[in-house]
C-alpha cells in the first residue's frame, strides 16, 4: 500500500531528486580550469596531513613501554577515523574531499569524475601521502628510528597473504560503500528534513575498519596511505606486501562502486529504459 502511494506520488511529480550527468571520460577542458589544480592541491594537502597525523599517532602507540603509556589501537582508530572526517568536511567542496585512490578510484567508475581528474587526484595522493610521511619522520626522528614498522603496513604474524587481501577488501568496500551511500543526491532529497553531515558516517566507516583490520595488517584501505608510508620507511618485507594494499582496496572499490551504482540504484537498468522510451536521445 504504502509503496503503492509512493509510486503513484512518483508518476504525478516526478523524481524527487535529480542525478548528475555522467562525467565525461576524457575531459580535457579540466587541464585549463584553475579550479581542477586548486583540487590537486587540497588532495595533495589533505593527504599529507592525514599521513603526518597517523604516523605520528602510531610511532606514539608503539614506543610505549606500559599499556597506559600511550593511545593503543582504539587511540590509533580514532585518531584516522577523526581525521578524515575533519579533513573530508574540508576539502568536500574543492575536491571532494577523496584523499584515497580507491575512492577516485570507485567514483570513477560510477562516472562521477572524469579520467583526467582520477588519475591526477591519484598522482596527488600519493605524492602528498610521501610528504606527510616525511614530515612525521622528520619531526620525530629519534623516535621513528628506534620504532618497528615506522607506520607501514604489512601482514601481521600469523596471518596469510590471502587473510590479508580479504581484509583489505572487505574494509575497503565498507568505507567506498558508505561514501556512496552519503552522497547519494536520492537520499540528500528525501532525507533533506534531517541534517545529515555526510563526512561524520564516512570518518566512522574508516574508525570501525581499523578497529577490525589493524591486528591483520595495521589497516591499509588507502593505497596512498600505504605506498607514503612505505617509501619513507623502506622496508624489504613492507616492498614484499605491498601490492595488497593497491589490490585490496582497488577491488573492494571497484565492488562497492558496482553494487552502489548498478545494483541498489539500478542505474544500468535505468538507462536502458531511457533509451527505449527517447530512442532518438
Amino acid at each position: 500500500m504504502e509503496n503503492s502511494r509512493d509510486g503513484q506520488v512518483h508518476q504525478l511529480h516526478g523524481k524527487d531528486y535529480v542525478d548528475p550527468p555522467p562525467a565525461r571520460l576524457l575531459d580535457m577542458e579540466e587541464l585549463k580550469s584553475w579550479s581542477f589544480y586548486r583540487a590537486l592541491l587540497a588532495e595533495f594537502v589533505a593527504t599529507l596531513l592525514f599521513l603526518y597525523i597517523l604516523v605520528a599517532t602510531v610511532i606514539g602507540h608503539q614506543r610505549q613501554a606500559h599499556p597506559c603509556d600511550g593511545v593503543g589501537p582504539l587511540g590509533i582508530a580514532w585518531a584516522v577515523g577523526g581525521m578524515i572526517f575533519v579533513l573530508v568536511y574540508c576539502t568536500a567542496g574543492i575536491s571532494g574531499g577523496h584523499i584515497n585512490p580507491a575512492v577516485t578510484l570507485g567514483l570513477f567508475m560510477a562516472r562521477k569524475i572524469s579520467l583526467v581528474r582520477a588519475v591526477s587526484y591519484m598522482v596527488a595522493q600519493c605524492l602528498g601521502a610521501i610528504c606527510g610521511a616525511g614530515l612525521a619522520k622528520t619531526i620525530m626522528r629519534h623516535y621513528y628510528n628506534n620504532t618497528p614498522g615506522g607506520g607501514a603496513n604489512t601482514v601481521a604474524p600469523g596471518y596469510s597473504k590471502g587473510t590479508a587481501l580479504g581484509a583489505e577488501i572487505i574494509g575497503t568496500f565498507v568505507l567506498v560503500y558508505t561514501v556512496f551511500s552519503a552522497t547519494d543526491p536520492k537520499r540528500n532529497a528525501r532525507d533533506s528534513y534531517v541534517p545529515v553531515l555526510a563526512p561524520l558516517p564516512i570518518g566512522f566507516a574508516v574508525f570501525v575498519v581499523h578497529l577490525a583490520t589493524i591486528p591483520i595488517t595495521g589497516t591499509g584501505i588507502n593505497p596512498a596511505r600505504s605506498i607514503g608510508a612505505a617509501v619513507i620507511y623502506d622496508n624489504e618485507k613492507v616492498w614484499d606486501d605491498q601490492w595488497i594494499f593497491w589490490v585490496g582496496p582497488f577491488i573492494g572499490a571497484l565492488a562497492a562502486a558496482a553494487y552502489h551504482q548498478y545494483i541498489l540504484r539500478a542505474t544500468a537498468i535505468k538507462a536502458l529504459k531511457s533509451f527505449r522510451s527517447n530512442p532518438t536521445n
